[in-house]
This record gives structure tokens, sequence and C-alpha cells, in this order.
């Protein structure tokens, strides 16, 4: 085997196992109770997925397995470092970080989430990020309050 095909294999190796980190928002790290328990359950799966790798024996096997589980690692660390945990509201005269907030858009849909953390937002699963556009528009409202997002206006109509 020619020296230059194992250089450019090598070279091709270390391509596939240096990946960018995964981008830290610029906003502050606000996270609910759960959601600091999620980033450090998270933060022991990626630690465990990179030691299971750096046990291959093969250096390029153990660089391309490893990839993955090192980036989310040092992603994992940073956000659980700053994670600030907010206590959940004291009242639910206002939307607020940690509210459920159900309202009604001009169509008659009724939609309800809980206003999180960015890492453990998921919208399908009735939660939205503190920072998405809706959760701003909703922050400190009250029920019966009307906002408009995108011309369409929403009627907040609980808060829990």
């Amino acid at each position: 085997m020619s020296v230059a095909f194992v250089k450019e294999e090598s070279a091709e190796a270390a391509s596939e196992t240096q990946l960018p980190d995964r981008p830290i928002s610029p906003h502050a790290n606000l996270v609910t109770a759960n959601g600091l328990k999620m980033l450090e359950a998270e933060l022991e799966t990626a630690r465990a997925a990179a030691e299971a790798a750096m046990a291959i024996d093969d250096i390029n096997e153990r660089r391309r397995q490893s990839a993955h589980p090192l980036r989310d690692l040092r992603y994992f660390t940073e956000r659980v470092r700053t994670a600030e945990v907010i206590p959940a509201p004291e009242t639910t005269d206002k939307v607020a970080f940690g509210s459920h907030v159900t309202f009604e858009r001009e169509d008659g849909r009724v939609q309800a989430y809980r206003i999180v953390g960015e890492d453990e937002a998921d919208p399908k699963a009735g939660t939205l990020s503190y920072v998405s556009p809706v959760a701003r528009l909703l922050m400190g409202r009250a029920v019966g309050d009307v906002v408009t997002l995108n011309g369409q206006e929403l009627e907040i109509t609980a808060i829990s």
C-alpha cells in the first residue's frame, strides 16, 4: 500500500472526526428544574458514549465513533455549567417562564404550551422556548389579553 494512499485515508478519517461545535445560544441559559435534569442526563449519555468510543482499539474507528459524543460532551458540559434554574411561577396572573399558557387563534384553534428553556423546548410536545416569537409575545400578558402574531390575533384563555 502506498504511503500517499495511507495519508489520504488518514486525512479523510481526520476530517470525519473534526466536527464543528454545536452552536451555543447567545441568550441566557434559563431552564426549569426538569430542564436541568434533562441536560445532566444528556451530559451523562454523551460521557458514556465518549468513554465507549475511546475503548475502541482501531485509531481511525475510535476517531469516527468518538466525534459525535465528544462534540455533545462539550456542548452539554457548557449548557449544564451555564444553566440558570428558574423556579416555577408563584402566581398565574401573568405569563412567565415556566407557565402553561392556553390561547385561542382567530380561526378557533386552541393551543397550549409551557414556556421553557431553549434546550427543553419541543413544540410538538407542548413546550416553547422562552426566546421564541410566540413566547416573547405572551410573556407578561394576562388572561383575556390579545396579541398579534404575523397578522393573526391570539387571545390568552388560561395560565397555570
